[in-house]
């Protein structure tokens, strides 16, 4: 991939997109494409079209997700799978037409069976029921990741999947309602500090484990499995370390400096048991996660009192 090639990455304001593109940047490509939804709304087939003929694009970040944490999946499960299928089809499709070299697809680690023998290996897709909380958007992933398969077999063409796992970093959500669950707990912790409250409540028992990963790493890896030309097979993207949810939630606080006592709501679902996914095919082709958990919190919990403690006061 050539540092002057045209590379179109498809949700550049999200925390992926916008990862990848700084990473592009700072690696010195010197063609990033992006476009926001109201010059380009990737949702609408013959946009998407006339975009990828007038601009031809030699690689493709299809980062452009409907994303959001177990709440807002099991409240929005029309929206979720409707706007990505929509998206990724469309994108996907019109990459084909236009003669993209190679496009490489963002999926996630929820494509795999709620109760998946750990840690989570890339052929286990499709072995078992997804998690029901967020199966719309399961299944919409997993379409993509059949669709470049499809269209490589089919049509040649120069399609990757890749399946992170649970992401977190600068330009996070914040938002209680829609965001992950790491995100959240900063800003519950922020501004329980800031109240003085003396609790905050988190969803679930606190059992269940999760692997974290800071997009910066992910974005690293993204731009490092583009460059591997011709490698199609799907990828998991993790850093190989896992927490509970309460040991989670008690580094959070100790990082934003919270001291009062966490109070777990066990009539809220947990979602999945255990979420680690198996990285040693990507870690076998050179690359490997380098930011720590604890390091990762710290710098996103400073951009988040840079850029948003104030403004989220009113939501």
């Amino acid at each position: 991939m050539n540092t002057d090639a045209t590379i179109f990455v498809a949700g550049h304001r999200g925390l992926v997109g916008s990862a990848i593109t700084r990473a592009l940047l700072t690696q010195g490509y010197t063609n990033v494409i992006c476009r926001a939804r109201r010059e380009l709304d990737l949702r609408e087939q013959a946009s998407v079209r006339a975009f990828f003929e007038q601009e031809r694009p030699d690689y493709v970040f299809l980062a452009a997700a409907k994303v959001g944490g177990i709440q807002a999946n099991d409240t929005y499960r029309a929206e979720f799978i409707y706007e990505n299928l929509m998206m990724q089809t469309n994108i996907i499709d019109a990459a084909y037409r236009s003669g993209v070299k190679r496009l490489l697809f963002l999926g996630s680690s929820c494509i795999y069976p709620r109760d998946c023998p750990q840690p989570m290996r890339e052929e286990y897709l499709l072995t078992g029921p997804l998690e029901s909380t967020n199966e719309p958007y399961a299944v919409a992933k997993i379409a993509g990741i059949k669709m470049c398969e499809a269209y490589n077999a089919q049509h040649g063409t120069d399609f990757v999947s890749v399946m992170p796992t649970n992401l977190y970093g600068i330009g996070d959500n914040f938002d209680l309602e829609t965001s992950h669950v790491l995100p959240a707990l900063i800003r519950k912790a922020h501004e329980a500090k800031v109240s003085n409250a003396g609790h905050i409540s988190v969803w679930g028992t606190g059992a269940p484990r999760r692997e974290f990963l800071h997009v910066d790493d992910l974005a690293d890896a993204c731009v490092f499995v583009m460059r591997q030309s011709g490698y199609t097979e799907m990828l998991n993207i993790g850093s190989g370390t896992e927490v509970t949810i309460r040991q989670l939630v008690e580094l959070v606080c100790d990082v934003v400096g919270y001291a009062g006592t966490i109070r777990f709501d066990t009539d809220k679902p947990d979602g999945t048991p255990r979420k680690l996914l198996d990285s040693s095919r990507i870690n076998g082709l050179g690359w490997h996660a380098k930011i720590e958990l604890r390091e990762g919190i710290d710098e996103t919990y400073r951009w988040f009192l840079e850029n948003h403690a104030n403004s989220l006061k009113a939501l």
